[in-house]
């Protein structure tokens, strides 16, 4: 499995995902009130339409980390325990 590849394609898919939100709490008329879990954990990220390019950032990072790790991992394990079929 490519770290690369994979880190990259979480956090597109992470990017995405914290940009949608922003936007979707938005149009909904839910951006309002108190502070949410994410706006606690990624600095600058609001339910506006900079902290979505802010929470895309955060999102492509924190989440390509992320697949980068679960990548390695699995490499290491599969190395570890190779078991051909």
């Amino acid at each position: 499995m490519s770290i690369r590849t994979l880190g990259l394609t979480t956090g597109i898919f992470g990017g995405v995902s914290m940009f949608m939100l922003a936007w979707w709490m938005m149009l909904t008329g839910n951006a309002e009130g108190p502070i949410t879990f994410f706006e606690r954990i990624y600095i600058g990220y609001t339910f506006t339409p900079m902290g979505s390019i802010i929470g895309a950032i955060w999102g492509f990072v924190d989440w390509g980390i992320a697949g980068m790790i679960f990548a390695w991992l699995y490499n290491l394990i599969d190395r570890k325990f190779n078991v051909d079929c």
